[in-house]
């Protein structure tokens, strides 16, 4: 070979190398984000070129596929949008996905590699889409849903003995099948809904927190009674009425003069909701107590995943004595969503075990096998059995003969803490309506709720957490008993 063409031949290999060197880097380095880049349309092609795998709930389909026009051939939708958006997120052909339609994507539009056979993994078939099925119980879910109505806020219940999420809902909601497809249409409904100053696509019930009000203050009497600053619900607390704030000349007094507040047991402070005792006893156990005892119960959590994450719950840190005092009927700079202050309830009802919520039972195949199942796993254990049954018994006061009445349910142990928690500079704006409760029907049946009214046409002197939310809270548990 002469030396012209040999060098022409070892040239041209070089390139055969450096292209087999780049294809193998694109393939193996690069490949996933190519393939997940948001402007590579062959991968919303290959997702909507068949029916996607379905959200179920209670045996009940709440989303489904529907055949379209065009490169993407199907389209997720969704017969009752607003009730279980949510739950289930949205899925659109134009602006991704969200929530349970994000992370159990794979499942659904039939990538997971579960789902194949031994050939179809060979020749890379997309398989037979599977389906998630939820735990959440469709009679709870709508009982919140008709509940909350027009009013803006959120409503979550659990099971206690499982963690098993039964309802999650946020109001006011919209319909993931008004931008479902990749239409004007659909366009003009995505940009309605981001310029909305309702923001009905806030997941109200995991990603916003609040001032959990005086619902704290059953956090403030489990730390109370693990700590031994008090033996039982019923010993007096030394407590004045009106309490000066330490280190302050203001005086703090409690919604009701005539509330027999002064040195009052637990149970009668959560029963009248004395802000005095709850103010009080903060400061005498330290924050670094109620701090404590919050974490157990799931504050500062900033990687709770149901699986959808969950913002955390904040209990601050390096308060002085008066805003201590302040955190102690749950205001100053505490914040939770809803979903947390079920959890509080719920570590209450079942015997001191906080047990870890989840909102998906099984994913299943395309032939309704189960790919995994989830189990019930203890998040802590956030108190005593002893102090979890004082609080039960105390919360049943609340209900019995305290501001929670509207939530009696015949023939059913419920117990429950109201909450009215000041919003705005200076308390200016309306307050926010909170009531979380538990209900224990016998034989193992039993169920913790928390629902926050946010904002609703009650006049102001007319809001409160006994008289938004505990009708609410009241509707969802009887709707989860037998």
């Amino acid at each position: 070979m002469n030396k012209p063409l040999r060098r022409a031949s070892v040239f041209s290999l070089l390139l055969v190398m450096t292209l087999l060197v780049w294809i193998t880097y694109v393939q193996l380095a690069r490949g996933a984000s190519l393939r997940d880049n948001a402007h590579n349309s062959r991968v919303a092609i290959s997702e909507y070129a068949g029916p996607l795998g379905d959200i179920l709930a209670g045996g009940e389909r709440v989303t489904g596929s529907a055949a379209t026009q065009g490169n993407l051939k199907y389209k997720r939708t969704y017969p009752d949008g607003k009730l279980w958006a949510p739950v289930t997120g949205y899925a659109s052909q134009s602006y991704g996905s969200t929530q349970l339609e994000a992370l159990e994507r794979q499942v659904l539009d039939g990538s997971d590699s579960r789902l194949k056979n031994p050939l179809q993994a060979l020749t890379r078939e997309r398989s037979k889409p599977g389906d998630v099925i939820t735990t959440i119980d469709p009679a709870v879910q709508k009982a919140a849903y008709r509940g909350l109505g027009n009013k803006t806020g959120a409503a979550v219940a659990i099971d206690p003995t499982t963690g098993a999420v039964l309802a999650l809902v946020s109001t006011p909601s919209y319909d993931p099948g008004t931008f479902a497809g990749s239409s004007s249409a659909d366009q003009k409904a995505w940009n309605a809904l981001q310029k909305d100053r309702k923001q009905p696509m806030l997941n109200r019930a995991l990603r916003q927190t609040y001032p959990p009000g005086s619902t704290f203050k059953v956090v403030v009497a489990a730390a109370a009674l693990e700590n031994g600053l008090y033996s039982s619900v019923d010993e007096p607390t030394k407590s004045p009425d009106p309490y000066r704030l330490p280190g302050t000349v203001t005086d703090m007094h409690n919604e009701s003069s005539s509330a027999p507040c002064e040195n009052a047991t637990i149970r009668t402070a959560l029963q009248y909701s004395c802000n005095t005792v709850f103010a009080k006893m903060a400061v005498d156990l330290g924050q670094s107590k109620v701090a404590a005892q919050a974490k157990k119960l799931g504050f500062g959590d900033s990687a709770l995943d149901i699986p959808v994450r969950a913002a955390k719950s904040v209990y601050p840190s390096g308060m002085n004595d008066s805003q201590t005092a302040l955190s102690g009927m749950g205001q100053f700079d505490v914040t939770a969503t809803p979903l947390q202050m079920a959890m509080v309830s719920s570590a209450v009802a079942n015997d001191g075990k906080l047990m870890t919520p989840y909102e998906v039972d099984r994913t299943t195949d395309g032939s309704a096998s189960a790919l995994d199942h989830a189990s019930a796993r203890t998040y802590s254990r956030a108190m005593s059995q002893h102090t979890a049954s004082e609080l039960r018994s105390a919360m049943r006061t609340v209900v019995d003969q305290g501001t929670g009445a509207n939530a009696k349910i015949p023939g059913v142990a419920v117990g429950g803490k109201t909450g009215t928690a000041q919003h705005g500079a200076n308390n200016s704006a309306n307050p926010y309506a909170w009531f979380m409760s538990y209900a224990d029907a016998g034989g193992g049946h039993k169920v913790a709720v928390a629902v926050v009214v946010e904002d609703s046409d009650a006049a102001r002197a007319d809001i409160s957490g006994g008289g938004l939310a505990g009708p609410i809270a009241k509707a969802m548990m009887k709707a989860a008993l037998p």
